[in-house]
């Protein structure tokens, strides 16, 4: 992918962001997005505004995710093969509130629809509330997800260890699903 790179260096900016607090590097981000490259039925959507890319979001079918998300749906009886998983979206904050993020999920689901999957699925990190690296005025991202027609499935949940900022090691993350079964 010709633009690897920009798409990893902003995944790592804004995933430090709360609520992820990732501590990224590149070795990672490469291989985590290499595997959305070598998958033919994977979609990158990218928001290249004056000249650079302000954003990236992925997606796949959830059948060619990797296992971790996948065992939450077999675990409540629901067919992989029936989903698309739209990954994470990132964008620049000076981007936001611009339309973009409605038109990184319009990308993912319409590729969904290309492949004949109608159920499209993602999902977010749980963070306790009043957590200490929560910024004054956070707003989570739940009202513009409800708005797009997901609803939140908190019996379908991930779990994930990333390196944090907050930490020296890494740290085991709870990760809920968000679905939408209409298409």
């Amino acid at each position: 992918m010709a633009y690897l790179e920009d798409a990893a260096r902003l995944r790592i900016s804004v995933f430090r962001e709360f609520p992820y607090l990732y501590e990224g590097s590149f070795d990672a981000e490469r291989e985590y997005l290499g595997h959305y490259g070598e998958c033919p039925r994977s979609v990158f959507v990218l928001a290249i505004c004056d000249g650079k890319i302000a954003g990236v979001s992925t997606g796949l079918p959830l059948a060619e995710a990797d296992e971790s998300f996948r065992a939450p749906f077999l675990k409540a009886g629901l067919a992989p093969a029936e989903w698309f998983y739209c990954g994470e979206s990132v964008l620049d904050p000076a981007w936001r509130g611009k339309g973009i993020g409605h038109r990184f999920f319009d990308e993912r689901e319409a590729h969904a629809r290309e492949l004949g999957l109608r159920k499209t699925c993602f999902c977010s990190v749980v963070r306790e509330a009043g957590h200490p690296m929560c910024p004054e005025g956070y707003r989570p991202n739940d009202a513009f997800w409800t708005k797009r027609g997901y609803v939140k499935r908190p019996e379908l949940c991930a779990r994930f260890a990333w390196k944090q900022v907050d930490s020296a090691a890494e740290v085991e993350n709870e990760l809920v699903f968000w679905v939408r079964e209409n298409g």
